[in-house]
């Protein structure tokens, strides 16, 4: 089974922090994003990764209605409403940053130009399936967005979102019983309680938080391994 790297070389049980707050997650994402890498950050909690790359990251942040170079969210005299992200979130911009057509914002998604995409999620497979735009009920609205072209146009799909749903019921999953956006599309998952790795080996723990693995896996219905296992 082939697995992502960790700078620990194994699981990481972080018992005395946790569960991630939004901000501890999208820093945890933005530590992990690769430098120089281009990135579209997906509505909703995504967006807030923007706010915790490193100045010097050489990360470029590409937005679907037209826009390289994004920055972090705008605040106070920095707020232009004209500049916003996808999700209508105020941003700021970089120097260099750069404007174009809806379409050519497409072309570059579906041309396979973005080195990672991070998105929400109401479920994830065990196999990488995402699950995101519709829960499928009666009173919902359905919102894919951009969200399947980026499932299958970026070369890594990243998923932040919490491991439970308000019921309890966990969001990574044997089969995604939502409708799908993309299959076998996600390579890691970023939550409150735990990060993921996924491949053709299945489930990997890279870290908790606040959990333990084994406490982690009582509560999944999918098998989950250790880094280093196999």
């Amino acid at each position: 089974m082939t697995v992502a790297t960790h700078p620990a070389g194994r699981t990481v049980e972080h018992l005395g922090r946790g569960p991630l707050d939004r901000d501890e997650l999208a820093a945890v994402v933005a530590r992990d994003i690769p430098r120089g890498s281009f990135v579209n950050l997906g509505i909703g909690q995504p967006t807030m990764v923007a706010d915790h790359l490193a100045a010097d990251s050489g990360v470029v942040l590409h937005t679907e209605n037209g826009m390289l170079g994004m920055g972090p969210a705008a605040h106070g005299d920095e707020v232009d409403p004209d500049l916003t992200n996808a999700g209508k979130i105020p941003v700021t911009e970089l120097p260099g940053a750069s404007y174009f057509h809806h379409a050519d914002s497409f072309g570059m998604i579906r041309g396979g130009h973005l080195d990672v995409c991070v998105l929400g999620a109401y479920q994830v497979s065990e196999r990488g399936d995402l699950a995101n735009w519709h829960t499928g009920a009666a009173d919902a609205i359905p919102a894919v967005g951009g969200a399947m072209d980026l499932a299958i146009g970026a070369k890594e799909v990243f998923v932040m979102m919490t491991l439970f749903a308000k019921d309890g019921t966990p969001k990574v999953v044997p089969e995604c019983t939502y409708p799908l956006t993309g299959l076998a599309c996600v390579s890691r998952i970023y939550t409150d309680q735990a990060l993921f790795h996924i491949d053709s080996g299945g489930v990997t723990v890279l870290e908790t938080y606040g959990a333990t693995v084994a406490e982690l896996a009582s509560r999944l219905d999918v098998t989950v391994h250790r880094l280093g296992d196999g």
